[in-house]
């Protein structure tokens, strides 16, 4: 806005019946003036506007500054131009969109839908919610769909959430952020979301309102501070999933025979392998290519790595393709990771390329069908069978290596019980230091006895 403090404010003008004596249908005209640009508003009756000229005059007696383009005095432009739930998210999301991951532009997707769909004036007519929340991420949100034709259905539902979505301003009240933040802790389906959802949902809430912030539609961000009795849990290692070496190994062996009627795994063993000896992410060992890997024939390699492979909804990537190649998670376009790897990392390696070679674009691991990278769920439902064929019984009902990431921690956690600083392993995993202390915090706890021994030796003089 461009604001003044020079108002004019001039009587009221009234407008003498037409040639034909037909009277005006507003004959009555407020007019002022702002740094010394004319406006003007007509009415059907001398009462209104006198009322809107008293209106101005009162603004003017206040000392509020107005908008010279529009004439407006500040409040009523802002009043006029205040974001609807529903709009914030539509620009925060076509703010981020082009440099968002296929990924992240889905959980922004999903996530706003939520508070969206629950931050309404009434539920008087509203949509069933599975309606309005399938046309929230399929139509409205996502910042590629927004110009799609629309069934009639879908435009009822679009048309009764643009109507209703209440404004943004009225998050200034920290009650209103709190029912909004439990309205994050319920799935669709009416179970609780998990901890680890729920601190995700509120991380892009958190981001939506410090959008808000950004655009001057509130002061402060309420979710900052502010607790929900739904934030719960945490987001450290469970030291009771971590392998120690000996299982780990015993795990990686019960890929080459824990298969299915159906086939083998074997080509999925360097996968896993790579997981636990050199800490890689899933998306990053599917785009781990042959110029990547430095396999000696003897001593320890180095992996470079430079990009990941990460699978994602068609709609949410820029190509249309499942698959969407990446930079690497927290770093810059064209940065890379440098990571050593072991002798019995190196020898799998090499066994992998003579035994099943590259792709194409020389990537080590493919889909047995496809080609492509592999999706999430085989090499899920294959560590599940592992699990199966390596662990006892008892191991197998525990949270010992529960999912496939937990190779990943397991080699993390394996290089801080080695003793390697903080800042060396933060780097090789692909970590912030920050984060490596926090999520790994309790794998930390675990080496305070040697850490103990350590400070003794050097009090007493030993060292």
């Amino acid at each position: 806005m461009n604001l003044t403090y020079k108002v004019s404010i001039y009587a009221l003008k009234v407008l003498k019946p037409d040639a034909n004596g037909k009277v005006r249908p507003k004959p009555y005209g407020v007019r002022w003036a702002t740094a010394g640009k004319q406006h003007s508003e007509w009415y059907k009756s001398k009462a209104l506007a006198d009322n809107r000229r008293s209106d101005l005059k009162q603004f003017v007696r206040k000392g509020e500054a107005f908008d010279i383009t529009s004439g407006l005095p500040e409040s009523e432009v802002k009043k006029q131009s205040a974001r609807s739930l529903l709009k914030l998210a539509q620009e925060f999301i076509s703010e981020s969109w082009e440099e968002a991951a296929p990924n992240t532009r889905k959980r922004y997707v999903d996530t706003l839908a939520i508070p969206v769909a629950a931050f309404v004036a009434t539920q008087k007519g509203a949509p069933p919610v599975r309606v309005l929340r399938r046309v929230l991420t399929t139509c409205l949100l996502p910042d590629n769909t927004r110009n799609r034709s629309l069934s009639g259905t879908e435009q009822d539902a679009g048309d009764w959430i643009e109507v209703n979505s209440r404004l943004v301003r009225e998050l200034a009240d920290k009650i209103e952020t709190g029912r909004l933040l439990r309205s994050l802790g319920r799935n669709l389906n009416g179970k609780a979301a998990a901890a680890w959802t729920m601190r995700t949902r509120r991380g892009v809430l958190h981001h939506l309102l410090g959008f808000a912030v950004d655009v001057g539609e509130l002061d402060a961000n309420p979710v900052t501070g502010l607790k929900s009795s739904t934030q719960r849990g945490t987001s450290e290692v469970d030291p009771r999933s971590v392998v120690n070496p000996a299982q780990g190994r015993q795990c990686l062996a019960a890929v080459t025979y824990a298969g299915t009627t159906t086939g083998q795994y074997d080509y999925l063993y360097g996968f896993f392998a790579t997981m636990y000896y050199a800490a890689l992410r899933p998306c990053e060992v599917n785009r781990l290519r042959e110029p990547d890997c430095k396999l000696p024939e003897t001593g320890w390699g180095e992996l470079i790595l430079e990009k990941s492979a990460s699978r994602a909804n068609g709609r949410y990537t820029d190509s249309g393709e499942l698959w969407e190649t990446r930079s690497l998670k927290r770093q810059a376009e064209g940065a890379v990771r440098r990571v050593p790897i072991p002798p019995v990392l190196v020898a799998v390696l090499r066994w992998h390329l003579e035994t099943f070679g590259t792709t194409p674009d020389g990537r080590l691991f493919r889909g047995t069908i496809s080609g492509g990278p592999i999706n999430a769920t085989v090499y899920t439902h294959a560590w599940g069978r592992v699990r199966e064929f390596a662990l006892s019984p008892e191991q197998f009902e525990s949270p010992l290596a529960d999912t496939p990431y937990s190779l990943r921690h397991a080699a993390v956690s394996t290089w801080l019980a080695a003793g390697l600083p903080p800042a060396e392993v933060a780097e090789r995993a692909g970590h912030t230091v920050d984060v490596l202390l926090k999520v790994y915090a309790k794998v930390l706890d675990g080496q305070r006895e040697k850490s103990n021994q350590k400070i003794d030796i050097l009090l007493n003089g030993e060292g």
